[in-house]
């Protein structure tokens, strides 16, 4: 039997570069970024502002191209956005004229499913992310946490084998942030997807992965791949363990060396 050690990578990013033109000059955003991402992984991406974690995710997720190098999805070249992957972003991006329970359902609108198993999956997502009784509710009628939830069931609900998420609770307040951690916890838990999630929340970062990147300061390369050793499933008790206290005390010397390197070079 093959071991998880040894399977073929989910997501295989390889030698990736990404340059942008500002002003007639090249900007180097992202340079020769080599990562591999398992099956079912939770990868939390950190490091300062601008070091390129949101395009590396986007390019991930096919919605802008490698200037060199190339990534792949189940050995599969990216070319475009595919339902194999779904997004979540730090806005809620919902419909303002549609219910939750209609929100969700869009997403399937090009899908094969059939009209039952579509209301199945519908009902199942709403109930997963904590939303029963609110299926005929509008946006503005809800929390800004319960919005985050119907965006993360809209995301899952095509079942796509990968979840992008870009800062999604950042503009929560700390214990509505708090909860969702841990519900994103569940549902990865129970559906078995593979996250790669944007943040610069570190304690956020440790809590929820199984490895953290840190990118280094423009242009963004992987200054460290840390594999987070504690036990699952996690309560926010593991935030008192001395060994979550050692995860965060590196992760943090790191962002500090880069953010001071930022500042020395004018990027700050």
């Amino acid at each position: 039997m093959t071991s998880a050690k040894t399977a073929a990578p989910t997501i295989s990013v390889d030698g990736v570069g990404r340059n942008f033109t500002v002003s007639g000059q090249t900007l180097v955003a992202i340079e020769k970024i080599d990562l591999d991402i398992q099956q079912n992984e939770f990868v939390s991406i950190v490091g300062t502002s601008g070091c390129g974690k949101s395009t590396l995710l986007n390019m991930i997720g096919g919605l802008d191209e490698p200037t060199s190098g190339e990534i792949r999805i189940e050995g599969k070249p990216v070319d475009g956005p595919g339902r194999d992957r779904g997004f979540v972003f730090q806005t809620y991006s919902l419909f303002e004229w549609m219910t939750v329970e209609k929100n969700i359902r869009f997403a399937l609108e090009k899908s094969s499913f059939a009209r039952a198993e579509k209301d199945e999956l519908v009902a199942h997502f709403i109930q997963a992310v904590g939303l029963s009784g609110f299926e005929k509710a509008y946006p503005k009628q809800l929390s800004g946490g319960m919005k985050q939830r119907v965006a993360i069931a809209r995301a899952l609900v095509y079942k796509p084998s990968i979840l992008l998420m870009d800062e999604p609770f950042g503009a929560l307040d700390a214990q509505t942030r708090g909860m969702m951690q841990e519900l994103l916890l569940k549902i990865w838990e129970d559906h078995k997807v593979t996250v790669v999630f944007i943040t610069h929340d570190v304690d956020e970062a440790i809590f929820l992965a199984d490895r953290v990147i840190v990118l280094a300061s423009r242009p963004g390369r992987i200054k460290k791949d840390m594999r987070i050793e504690l036990d699952r499933p996690r309560s926010y008790e593991v935030l008192t363990d001395p060994k979550f206290a050692a995860y965060k005390r590196e992760v943090l010397t790191d962002i500090r060396e880069e953010t001071l390197k930022a500042l020395s070079a004018g990027q700050g």
